[in-house]
C-alpha cells in the first residue's frame, strides 16, 4: 500500500494493483459503457413528471441522450487506446485520458439523474430498470478506467492548424455555447437543470483531459478577433431564439447587470486585493439616483435630465462616495477593511431606511422605496415598446430593449477594463495585491492606486444601478443586504480573480442557478456553499484563471510552470490531479 492521498486517506488503487488488473480493466470499461449506451432506450422513471419524460420504451429524452454520448465517448475512447495508445510526445489525442474523463463524467451525470427522479417522484422506487442499469454501467466504467495506468499528456495542444480550420473551429465552439446556454435557459425543471449543466462539466473534463482544450486555447490566442466577433454575434442573435418569451430575457439582462457590477468588484477585490465585502452599497446607490432623477411620480428630485446625463450622474455620486469612504478605511487591510466596508454596506442600507421623511429628509420613502420607474425613453424611444427590427423580424418581447443597451454597456465596460488590466496601472493593483510594502518601496503610488481602484469599481457600480433602477421598477432597501455582496464576490472567486471572462463566467453561473432553482428554495444557499467546496478542493484558482494564480496555487506542478513559461495557455485542472 502506498502513501495518503490527497484527500488524507489511504490510496486504494496502487501502482501493482493497476499493473495486475489492467489487462483486464479495459474489458470493464467498454462493458459499463455499452450499458449506459443500451440504458436510454429502457425506461428510467415510472411516472413522465420526472425531469423530460424519461418513462417511455425505446424513446430516449435529451437528457438521456446526453447519457448515451458519454457512454460512446467510454467505449470509443478505451478501444482507441487499445487499439493505438498515446506515447508521450505524440499529437494524438489521449484516448485513456478522455474515457477515464468520460466516466467519472458519466457516473456524477447519472447518480444525479437517479437522485433527481427519486426526489421529484416521491421515492428510489419509482426508478425503473433502466435508470439503475445506467448507473451500474457507470460504476463499472469508473471502476475499469480508474484500474487503467495513467496516461502521458498528448501534447495535442502544440498542434497547429491551417487559417481556415482554426476559424472554423472557433465559429463550431462558439455555436455549441450558444446552443447550450439556449437549452439551459429553456429548462423549467430544477433538476433537469442541475443534470444539464452536470453534463456540461463532463464534457468539459473530456475536451480537458483529452487535449482539445488546449489546443482550442492556443487557437483563441491566435485568433482573438474571430473569437471576440463570434461572442459579440452570439450575444448579439441570442434574443432572436428566445421568441416572444420574456422570461428568459429578464434573467439575461439581470445576468448582465450582475456581471457588470462583478467587473467592478474584480477591480477592487481583483487586481488590486482590496477585500471589499460592501460593495453592493454601491450597485444601491447608482439605483436610488436614478430612481429620484427618474420620471416616477414617487420620485423626491424635481429634475429629471436625459438618460445617458443619469448615467453620467449615478456613476460619478457612487465614484465620489468610494472616494469618501476610501480616504479613511483605506488605510488599513486585510481583515479590518473587510469588517469596515461591511459596516459601510449595512450603514446604506440602514441609512436609505432612515430617508423616509421621519427620521430624515424624504429622499427614498424609507422602506417603501421608489416604485412606478417608468420604462427609459431616450430619445423619444420608449423601451416599454418590443423593437420591431423594421419589420425584418417578429417584434421581440420588451427586455430584449434593455438587453441590448446593457450588451452595449457591458462591452465598453469590458474593453475598460482589459485596458486598465494591461496598463500601467493594472500592473501597479497587482503589485499592491502580491506586496504592498514591496510595490511601494518601488515607487508605486499605493494609497493613490487603491483609492483609484475604489472609486472605479463604484462607478461601474453606479452605471449598472443606474439601469438597473428602470429594469426592476421599484427600488427597495431590501434589495441590497450582504447577501448580494457576497454573491457577487463569490462571482469573482468562483470565475477567477482578475480575469475579465473569468468574472463574466461566475456571474453568469451564480445569477443564472438561482432563477433555475427556484423550486429549491430553502435548498439553494446549501447547493451554493457545496459548489464553493467543490470548487476551492479542485479548482480553488477560479473557472478561468489567470497564469499568475494558477502557478500560485500549484506552484510545486512543474509540468504546468514549464507549460506557462513558454506561453500556453492551461485551462486544464492539470495542477490539481492527484
Amino acid at each position: 500500500m502506498s502513501g495518503p492521498s490527497r484527500l488524507g486517506l489511504p490510496q486504494l488503487i496502487t501502482p501493482e494493483l493497476i499493473r495486475r488488473t489492467e489487462p483486464f480493466a479495459w474489458i470493464l470499461a467498454i462493458a459499463g459503457g455499452a450499458l449506459i449506451i443500451i440504458a436510454p432506450f429502457l425506461p428510467w422513471a415510472y411516472d413522465d413528471a420526472a425531469l423530460d419524460d424519461m418513462s417511455v420504451l425505446l424513446y430516449p429524452s435529451v437528457l438521456q441522450l446526453l447519457a448515451l454520448a458519454l457512454g460512446v465517448v467510454i467505449v470509443a475512447g478505451t478501444l482507441l487506446d487499445r487499439l493505438r495508445p498515446t506515447r508521450r510526445g505524440s499529437l494524438a489525442p489521449g484516448w485513456r485520458r478522455l474515457a477515464k474523463a468520460a466516466a467519472t463524467g458519466a457516473l456524477i451525470y447519472l447518480g444525479l439523474i437517479v437522485i433527481t427522479i427519486g426526489l421529484e417522484l416521491g421515492g428510489l422506487v419509482n426508478i425503473e430498470p433502466g435508470g439503475w442499469i445506467a448507473l451500474a454501467g457507470g460504476l463499472i466504467a469508473f471502476a475499469g478506467t480508474r484500474l487503467l495506468a495513467p496516461a502521458p499528456d498528448p501534447g495535442f495542444g502544440r498542434l497547429e492548424a491551417p487559417v481556415v480550420v482554426e476559424i472554423l473551429a472557433v465559429a463550431v465552439f462558439m455555436g455549441a455555447a450558444f446552443s447550450a446556454v439556449v437549452f439551459a435557459l429553456d429548462f423549467d425543471d430544477g433538476g433537469g437543470f442541475v443534470c444539464f449543466i452536470a453534463f456540461l462539466g463532463a464534457a468539459a473534463a473530456v475536451l480537458i483531459r483529452g487535449g482539445v482544450m488546449a489546443w482550442y486555447s492556443g487557437i483563441s490566442a491566435r485568433r482573438r478577433p474571430v473569437l471576440v466577433t463570434a461572442a459579440i454575434l452570439a450575444a448579439i442573435l441570442f434574443p432572436f431564439s428566445q421568441g416572444s418569451s420574456d422570461a428568459n430575457l429578464s434573467i439575461a439582462t439581470q445576468v448582465i447587470i450582475f456581471a457588470m457590477t462583478a467587473l467592478g468588484l474584480n477591480i477592487v477585490v481583483g487586481l488590486a486585493g482590496l477585500l471589499d465585502l460592501g460593495y453592493i452599497a454601491f450597485l444601491g446607490a447608482g439605483a436610488y439616483v436614478s430612481a429620484m432623477l427618474s420620471q416616477s411620480a414617487f420620485a423626491t428630485i424635481n429634475f429629471q435630465p436625459p438618460f445617458p446625463l443619469v448615467i453620467l450622474i449615478s456613476g460619478t455620486v457612487t465614484a465620489v462616495l468610494g472616494l469618501i469612504i476610501g480616504s479613511p478605511t483605506l488605510r488599513v487591510s486585510g481583515d479590518y477593511l473587510a469588517i469596515v466596508t461591511l459596516a459601510f454596506g449595512e450603514i446604506f442600507r440602514i441609512a436609505m431606511l432612515n430617508l423616509d421623511g421621519i427620521s430624515g429628509p424624504d429622499l427614498t420613502h424609507g422602506p417603501n422605496g421608489i416604485p412606478a420607474i417608468p420604462d427609459l425613453d431616450p430619445f423619444g424611444y420608449d423601451f416599454g415598446d418590443p423593437p420591431p427590427f423594421l419589420g425584418i423580424f417578429d417584434p421581440l418581447p420588451r427586455f430584449a430593449n434593455y438587453y441590448f443597451l446593457l450588451l452595449f454597456v457591458l462591452l465598453i465596460v469590458i474593453l475598460i477594463v482589459v485596458r486598465l488590466n494591461n496598463s500601467r496601472i493594472g500592473r501597479g493593483w497587482v503589485a499592491i495585491r502580491e506586496d504592498e510594502k514591496a510595490a511601494e518601496a518601488m515607487g508605486v503610488n499605493t494609497f493613490g492606486l487603491k483609492l483609484f481602484a475604489f472609486a472605479g469599481g463604484a462607478f461601474l457600480a453606479g452605471v449598472a444601478g443606474s439601469i438597473k433602477a428602470h429594469h426592476d421598477i421599484s427600488i427597495t432597501p431590501g434589495q441590497f443586504v450582504f447577501l448580494e455582496s457576497a454573491f457577487l464576490l463569490s462571482a469573482v472567486v468562483l470565475g477567477g480573480m482578475g480575469t475579465v471572462v473569468g468574472v463574466l463566467v461566475g456571474a453568469t453561473l451564480l445569477k443564472l442557478a438561482p432563477e433555475k432553482l427556484r423550486e429549491f428554495a430553502e435548498l439553494r444557499l446549501l447547493l451554493f456553499g457545496v459548489l464553493l467546496i467543490v470548487m476551492m478542493r479542485f479548482r480553488p484558482e477560479g473557472i478561468v484563471p489567470s497564469r499568475r494564480r494558477q502557478l500560485e496555487f500549484h506552484e510545486d506542478d512543474e509540468e504546468l510552470a514549464d507549460k506557462l513559461d513558454e506561453g500556453e495557455s492551461v485551462p486544464s485542472n492539470e495542477g490539481a490531479r492527484a
